[in-house]
C-alpha cells in the first residue's frame, strides 16, 4: 500500500467515500445528514487539492482505499499559546477493506506529516453517533480535547 497526496485524477474515489462516510452519518443522524449527499463536490475537491493549507491524503493499492482530509491552523489569541496544528477534517476507509490497517496506515501518515510540519499537535471532531470511528481514535492514542452539547428543540 502506497500513501501519498491525492491528485486530480482520484476525485472520482474520493467521492465514492465522501459518500460512504455521510451515510454513516445519515444513518445515525438522519436530522442533521441527507442520505446520499456528500461533504465536498468534485469543484470543491479540485480546490482543495491545489490549496497549501488543505492536504488530502489518499491510501492506495491498485485504486484509492482511503483518504485522510487535514488543514492546517495556527491559533493565536491574547489567552492562548501559540500554536500550529493539523485538524484531521475527515478519514475515511472504504468499508469493504475497514480493520485491516489501512486507516491505521493514514493516521500514522498524517501524524509524520504533521512533524514535518513543526505542528504541536493533532485535532480533529468525532460525532458521537460514529461509535467505531471514536474507538478507532482512542486506540490511535488521541483523547477529548472538548466535547459539542446539544438540546433538540
Amino acid at each position: 500500500m502506497k500513501i501519498r497526496k491525492a491528485e486530480i485524477k482520484d476525485i472520482a474515489r474520493i467521492g465514492y467515500l465522501l459518500h460512504q462516510v455521510n451515510d454513516v452519518h445519515a444513518d445515525g443522524r438522519s436530522d442533521l445528514f441527507i442520505h446520499g449527499k456528500r461533504k465536498y463536490n468534485d469543484d470543491e475537491l479540485v480546490d482543495i487539492i491545489t490549496n497549501e493549507k488543505m492536504l488530502i491524503y489518499v491510501a492506495e493499492e491498485d485504486m484509492v482505499l482511503g483518504y485522510c482530509f487535514c488543514i492546517l491552523e495556527e491559533a493565536k489569541g491574547d489567552n492562548l499559546y501559540p500554536m500550529k496544528s493539523l485538524f484531521i477534517d475527515d478519514l475515511c476507509v472504504d468499508e469493504d477493506v475497514r480493520s485491516t490497517g489501512i486507516g491505521t496506515a493514514l493516521y500514522r501518515y498524517v501524524v509524520e506529516e504533521a512533524k514535518k510540519l513543526q505542528c504541536d499537535r493533532i485535532t480533529l471532531n468525532v460525532w458521537c453517533l460514529n461509535e467505531s470511528a471514536m474507538k478507532f481514535y482512542q486506540k490511535m492514542g488521541l483523547v477529548p480535547l472538548k466535547i459539542v452539547m446539544e438540546e433538540r428543540l
